[in-house]
């Protein structure tokens, strides 16, 4: 077995979720889910089909997005994964619809940083081992620190103030 790891880089301002299915039909299942979660999301997502023709299956309703996930899920190519990069909305707005498509086993990552993915790769094919979100940290927060992770969470409406 070897060990592979491929940096994704995130567009500024986007999002990506990582995950895996385990059926062709999660391409289309994934577009609704995340489509009827936030209207207004653009998003391109791509399916590493690991069965049959072994296709990078492709869906979205951004061009550019579409682009980008299917670059990165063929860079990958790891049985079963599917990847969505996205803008106008976070993986909050959408993960609880992602997890609930019936196909979907599993989420290795909710992100708007760049991450790494480990992948290990034997005579058959390619499998996630895990994922380096982001970087490693740097200390622990400050009475400042709260109040500004307070701060930000109300200004960009996930809390109330009050």
């Amino acid at each position: 077995m070897d060990t592979i790891v491929v940096n994704v880089r995130v567009p500024e301002g986007h999002n990506v979720i990582l995950g895996q299915s385990h059926f062709i039909k999660s391409t289309e299942d994934l577009f609704e889910a995340l489509v009827n979660a936030v209207p207004n999301i653009r998003f391109g997502l791509a399916f590493c089909e690991s069965s049959g023709p072994c296709l990078v299956r492709v869906e979205g309703n951004d061009e550019d997005l579409q682009q980008l996930a299917s670059k990165t899920a063929l860079e990958l190519s790891a049985g079963h994964t599917f990847i969505v990069f996205m803008k106008n909305a976070f993986p909050i707005n959408v993960l609880d619809k992602v997890k609930a498509v019936p196909e979907v086993c599993n989420i290795f990552l909710a992100t708007a940083n760049p991450f790494q993915v480990i992948l290990a790769q034997t005579d058959q094919g390619r499998g996630v081992l895990g994922v380096i979100d982001g970087y490693a940290s740097k200390g622990v927060e400050t009475s400042k620190d709260v109040e500004e992770r307070r701060a930000f969470l109300r200004r960009i409406g996930y809390k109330r103030s009050g």
